[in-house]
């Protein structure tokens, strides 16, 4: 399972980020674990940090609440996500108005495999690859990645990033959000 390593070393951050922007939203805690598709008890254990959220869990969480990744987790560049087999550092995080975008180096080990979920509509990431090889899998196409390779694509579908049997993946991943004006 993925996890949120924050410098605190918990996930309360996380989980009061979680809780506000469900409460600001007029979500009660049923209506966004059902639409999350987690179970309402684990997202309470999140929100009041006796539980730390796992990457998968953001993603579920984040896409009803119609934020990007980057407004749950700790607000600072150079923030850490652990996956098996996947760092994914922080790089930068631009808000602007209209749109969110943010800015992470991903590393896949020689065969690991990232699959996500679709984030929220109208969300677009690209990948420019740094080095080693792999594949990106989205809307039926798969395409294969090497050194200075990008790709773009619509990720408010699933998709998966997967590194070759033999060599580690290393790409930047730029996600941009729409954010609602008004």
């Amino acid at each position: 399972m993925a996890r949120v390593v924050e410098p605190s070393g918990s996930g309360a951050g996380v989980g009061a980020r979680i809780r506000a922007l469900r409460e600001a939203r007029g979500l009660s805690l049923s209506a966004l674990a059902a639409q999350a598709g987690i179970g309402k008890g684990s997202l309470s254990e999140l929100e009041t940090g006796r539980r730390n959220p796992t990457l998968d869990t953001l993603y579920a969480v984040a896409a009803p609440l119609g934020v990007p990744l980057a407004a749950l987790l700790d607000d600072h560049d150079g923030a850490v996500l652990a996956h098996h087999g996947m760092v994914t550092t922080r790089v930068r995080v631009v808000r602007e108005p209209g749109r969110t975008t943010e800015v992470y180096l991903i590393r896949l080990a020689p065969g690991a495999e990232r699959v996500s979920p679709a984030h929220s509509r109208g969300v677009e990431e690209q990948l420019v690859v740094l080095g080693g090889a792999g594949v990106v899998e989205y809307g039926g196409r798969t395409v294969a990645l090497g050194p200075g390779d990008h790709v773009r694509f619509a990720a408010d579908q699933p998709h998966a990033y997967r590194a070759g049997p033999d060599t580690e993946l290393e790409a930047v991943n730029v996600i941009v959000t729409p954010v609602p004006l008004g």
